[in-house]
């Protein structure tokens, strides 16, 4: 079978061709009746427009790129169906580049795979879209892009962004151990190039100090933002002489990490230990007990991101002088399960072999 053309969606929509290519791009300018008339004529035929041939007729690219270095899968999966999302609202294609954010030739790399692919622009996922020298570096190239980061406020720098506040999401999960009665509290860190790890301890740290606790290093444990690293930073936690009570994983594949560890030692969780984990992802809701955590809106975030970036590549584009799109905040919500639970007086544990 032949692949549908724009003109077939015209003929069978009963519209002029410019109308449909009005509705691909998105424009405010088609009624509300037209614009359903022609999307149903798009989901008959299977129509995808041919962005390639777009971009040649427009001298406008509509592809744009999502940059990423993450070891939590999930989190990348979520991140993808979000940008896509965004893409298919809008007419845009995508290309998907996993990078190596530790690479000292990064910038020349993305700046090739801009040209080389013919993107309208990036969106940057951390750790790189929290690198100054890297975002510098391709603006200076004038490569349109938007950061995802980890911030409590919008960093008003005059770069687009979608920022999440993992530091109050993080003092809010602390908070809630504490109020618990826990007031040994294990913290095991993420990987240290993204700067939502450090904005997570913060949180932990300050709910300790609000609550009158002194913040123990010996129960801060470094590592990466992988199910391994919770392992073993909980095994580490649970040797020490007062192990902790509770132990709040930078994320959910940490906590659940953390969840084995207590297991293979014979530790009743929630009874004995309590663990809280971060970003809500199918390891919170798949272990038993199930994890409380922090309902980060990943996919939500990475939709929003993407139409910041699209909307600023058309007003630039058409040289629109409307108000440029603002800068959007998420604050990560605490879901209490079943791994919490009040402090009760437990014997004394046997060490981890």
């Amino acid at each position: 079978m032949r692949r549908s053309t724009i003109k077939d969606v015209a003929e069978r929509a009963k519209v002029s061709l410019k109308t449909v290519s009005r509705v691909i791009n998105n424009e405010s300018s088609v009624a509300q009746a037209t614009r359903a008339r022609v999307t149903q004529a798009i989901a008959e035929l299977d129509y995808e427009p041919d962005p390639s041939a777009r971009n040649l007729r427009n001298g406008f690219s509509f592809a744009i790129g999502l940059v990423y270095d993450n070891p939590n899968p999930y989190h990348i999966i979520a991140m993808q169906k979000g940008v896509l999302a965004a893409c298919r609202e809008t007419g845009f294609a995508l290309q998907i580049q996993p990078t190596d954010s530790n690479s000292p030739l990064l910038a020349e790399e993305l700046i090739e795979f801009v040209q080389r692919s013919r993107l309208a622009g990036l969106v940057l996922t951390a750790p790189m879209s929290e690198r100054k020298d890297l975002v510098d570096a391709l603006a200076e190239r004038g490569i349109a892009l938007v950061r995802i980061i980890a911030a409590t406020d919008d960093p008003a720098d005059g770069l687009p962004c979608v920022y999440v506040d993992d530091r109050s999401a993080a003092y809010e999960i602390t908070e809630h151990l504490i109020q618990l009665g826990h007031r040994h509290i294990g913290f095991l860190w993420g990987g240290p190039r993204h700067r939502s790890s450090g904005e997570r301890h913060a949180g932990y740290e300050r709910a300790l100090q609000d609550y009158g606790i002194t913040v123990d290093k010996r129960l801060v444990v470094p590592g990466d933002y992988t199910f391994d690293d919770g392992f073993r930073g909980a095994r580490r936690l649970l040797a020490l002489h007062e192990p902790p009570t509770a132990i709040f994983g930078s994320n959910d594949e940490i906590a659940a990490g953390v969840l084995a560890a207590a297991k293979s030692a014979g530790i009743d969780v929630p009874y004995e230990l309590s663990i809280a984990g971060f970003e809500d992802s199918p390891f919170s809701r798949q272990s038993w007990p199930q994890l409380t955590t922090a309902k980060q809106a990943t996919e939500a975030i990475a939709r929003q991101a993407t139409r910041l970036l699209i909307a600023g590549l058309r007003r630039h584009a058409y040289a629109d002088d409307a108000t440029p799109p603002r800068n959007q905040g998420f604050l990560p919500q605490l879901v209490v399960r079943g791994s919490t639970a009040p402090l009760r007086p437990r014997a004394t544990l046997a060490k981890p072999k």
